[in-house]
């Protein structure tokens, strides 16, 4: 049976199913609308590094053929074939989008959804419609993620603007588009057995037959886009061509370096018909000597008129373009919004942006830390209760939280600290209180008490967070993440983390021969860890 994915759940794909080569289909539809639907295959900062591996109707499939278009197929919109195993490493997701050819809004939009089929039988399915959306013409269906293991995350993150403005979020050069009718493409056979009944080679949903086989595509340009057309040539022309009739192609401005002008016709001689893009002779201006050339004309210039310095060119000459300077686009350009469809996104090393609208679950953060929202927020008090600020209190872990709700995003920052979201899955994290900058309501936290006599400064205890959701911790600086071993150190100032299956004990360096004398390390007390593999510790480059 088929599991039900609601929006920001995710899986193991190997929970899903024993199989990496997959049938992806999805289902989107709205009266009078078309729709692009595609597969973005990102690098690990979510980047299409590699266009090649930007998978839609002009470019079907990946080099070595791991990422496939097949087209509508067993009642879905378009269907794709991916094969995690063949994929390469340097492709770490794989985003798959739906976008409106033409004008429309995603709130216009039925019942549909993407889904995931394993040897012919479906295992997970994501749904969706209209009501989710407002004025979107773009959306985030759902990802393939490699952390450790490849899994899957349903997204339906709506996006402003159509696939050109998906394509520049995820990285994508846009080529200048080209007016050119497109030829129908038939869905690429994958080699499925001819006989009708079998099913498909990969298990494809059965429901229809295969595709037929189709010719190679031709190659696409940088970014997939339709192929530009050839220039065209237009031939020299033979009759005597008028002031408003000038040809309009692309001329020289001004005659070749070495060109020398034709000398004027003797009288009675008939004038020789000018070349292409040159003027017929005319009259001597007032003031010009007959015979001395006068100041070339501009290309389609009308005659008698003399080329002011500084004006516009004629109508008929190709009007020069304006430098491309910087400008303010661009220079805002490195600081636009990070929009990636996960929930906890980044914007930069000192700010977190929190989607609201995926997952389902409020947000617990450092009261004051919201820096600017988008959307209906609502932002409350969260108590601690009674015993809570007594064991706050008495511990030094202490939280003054605020609770996020409602549908938008919110930025969180502090005082210009780096910023580092940690995903719970299951498993627990050790931070103290002061390095807390936010995290999702559904993990559980608690007071955990280290063991040992004490450490100067209060560090005695620090909260251990527990469940499935994210973390946000912050640093004075970029950290060190080292693995646990049986000599491990830390400065109890200087840690941020630790994973909660590690032990701490504290070590002291106290000796009585050492002490005796004036003076001493400052490095008397540290933390000891201890644990078994693929334990770690979280170090600042700061001592508070």
């Amino acid at each position: 049976m088929a599991r039900e994915f609601q929006r920001g759940h995710k899986a193991k794909i190997s929970d899903l199913t024993a199989g990496t080569d997959l049938y992806v289909g999805v289902q989107i539809s709205a009266p009078g609308l078309t729709f692009d639907i595609s597969c973005f295959g990102l690098d690990a900062n979510e980047q299409l590094s590699d266009d090649r591996y930007f998978i839609f109707f002009n470019q079907p499939k990946s080099p070595e053929e791991s990422l496939q278009l097949l087209g509508a197929q067993a009642g879905d919109t378009e269907s794709f074939r991916v094969t995690l195993d063949r994929i390469p490493p340097q492709i770490q997701r794989l985003s798959f989008t739906a976008t409106i050819d033409g004008n429309g809004q995603m709130s216009q939009i039925g019942p549909g959804y993407i889904r995931i089929v394993a040897g012919g039988e479906e295992v997970c399915r994501y749904s969706f419609d209209g009501s989710e959306f407002t004025t979107e013409r773009a959306v985030m269906l759902g990802d393939f993620y490699l952390k450790d293991v490849w899994r899957f995350a349903a997204i339906g993150q709506g996006f402003d603007g159509g696939l050109e403005a998906l394509l520049k979020n995820f990285g994508g050069e846009v080529a200048e588009e080209q007016p050119q009718a497109q030829q129908p493409q038939a869905a690429p056979s994958f080699g499925a057995p001819a006989t009708p009944a079998a099913p498909p080679a990969f298990g494809a949903p059965a429901g229809g037959p295969a595709p037929a086989p189709a010719p190679a595509p031709a190659p696409a340009p940088n970014f997939g886009a339709p192929a530009a057309p050839a220039p065209q040539q237009t031939p020299p022309q033979p009759q005597q061509p008028s002031v408003h009739t000038a040809p309009t192609v692309v001329a020289p401005m001004t005659p070749p370096a070495g060109t020398v002008p034709p000398p004027a016709p003797a009288p009675g001689q008939h004038a020789p018909q000018p070349g292409f893009g040159q003027q017929p002779p005319q009259q001597p201006q007032f003031g010009q000597v007959p015979g001395q050339p006068g100041a070339p004309q501009g290309f389609g210039q009308p005659p008698g008129m003399p080329q002011q310095p500084g004006a516009p060119a004629g109508y008929g000459m190709p009007q020069p373009q304006p430098a491309a300077g910087p400008g303010l686009q661009a220079a805002l350009q490195p600081y636009k919004e990070t929009a990636t469809g996960a929930r906890w996104t980044p914007q930069n090393q000192q700010m977190m942006r929190v989607d609201l609208n995926m997952g389902g679950t409020p947000v617990l953060a450092r009261q004051g830390s919201m820096v600017m929202y988008q959307g209906k927020v609502d932002f409350s008090y969260k108590s601690a209760g009674f015993a809570g600020r007594i064991i706050g209190n008495a511990t030094g872990q202490e939280m003054q939280l605020m609770r996020c709700t409602g549908r938008g995003q919110v930025f969180l920052a502090e005082n210009g600290a780096h910023l580092h979201s940690i995903e719970l899955q299951g498993d627990g994290i050790c931070v103290s209180a002061e390095n807390v900058l936010a995290f999702d309501e559904s993990l559980q936290h608690e007071v955990r008490r280290i063991e040992g006599h004490g450490i100067p400064g209060g560090a005695l205890f620090t909260m251990q967070f527990q469940g499935t959701g994210t973390v946000v911790v912050k640093t004075h600086g970029i950290p060190v993440v080292l693995p646990v071993t049986p000599t491990t150190y830390a400065d109890s100032n200087a840690i941020v983390a630790w994973s909660s299956a590690a032990q701490v004990i504290i070590s002291s360096q106290v000796r009585l021969r050492r002490n005796s004398f004036p003076g001493h390390s400052g490095e008397t007390v540290n933390l000891q860890f201890r644990g078994a593999p693929g334990n770690f510790i979280v170090v600042q480059p700061y001592e508070v």
